[in-house]
């Protein structure tokens, strides 16, 4: 981290950026990612924690050269970071202030019920937009899943087991304001490993209700068809006045 305090219009601020790659949280990623049209008061906003307004009141302009050249530098690490690869051994939170720390194992298997399903629908949607708009010749060489998916499936799966509570869909859903907080070395190999390691889950197989569902649509619509003609037949004929 590199730290400064500087002048502005109306006293100073201490400002605060991360310098290497471990020290970036997902959530500064993701921002930088969403954020269009992207200046460099901008990225020092997001880094830094520090509203924009407060940013544009500072004196000296020069003041802000160092940080440029941080910013500059850890764009350039960003470029690699799909090369880190290895898995935290557990994921820290802070809930109802206090630390959580939850142990993650290389078998991800996402429980409750709940959870799995919901993690299989994000990454069978991902995986789908990302086919049908590159082609599915070849596809798991070069497909990255997006920073949101990462985040959302992060989110069902720990949620549980961060916050001891029963599952529920809108509350996990709502778990990625804790994701955000977690450093991008550790959420994306983490999030990225559900994507490599469970590779059917995006061909997304009717289950055995929808199979029932879709047997019994296709009985009604047979005894329908064959009562609509049995009627057809009983049916006398007008007869002329």
């Amino acid at each position: 981290m590199i730290e400064k305090h500087l002048r502005t219009t109306s006293g100073k601020i201490s400002l605060t950026i991360p310098t290497e790659l471990h020290e970036l949280s997902l959530g500064q990623l993701i921002a930088l990612q969403e954020k269009k049209a992207l200046d460099d008061l901008d990225a020092l906003s997001i880094l830094s924690g520090t509203q924009k307004s407060e940013l544009q009141n500072i004196k000296d302009i020069a003041d802000l050269g160092e940080f440029g050249a941080t910013i500059l530098s850890l764009s350039h690490q960003i470029t690699f970071l799909y090369e880190h690869n290895t898995l935290p051994v557990k994921v820290a939170f802070t809930v109802k202030g206090k630390k959580v720390e939850v142990p993650v194992t290389n078998n991800l298997a996402i429980e409750p019920a709940g959870a799995f399903l919901a993690a299989r629908e994000i990454i069978a949607d991902e995986i789908r937009q990302y086919i049908a708009k590159h082609g599915e010749q070849n596809w798991q060489e070069t497909f990255q899943p997006s920073l949101g998916a990462c985040c959302l499936v992060l989110a069902h799966f720990f949620y549980c087991r961060a916050t001891n509570k029963p599952y529920d869909e809108y509350e996990a859903e709502a778990f990625t304001t804790e994701i955000k907080k977690l450093g991008v070395l550790e959420a994306l190999p983490l999030a990225r490993h559900f994507f490599t390691c469970y590779p059917n889950l995006w061909q997304l197989k009717q289950s055995y209700l929808q199979q029932l569902l879709h047997r019994w649509k296709l009985l009604l619509a047979s005894a329908h068809s064959r009562n609509s003609a049995i009627s057809t037949r009983s049916m006398p004929w007008p007869v002329a006045i």
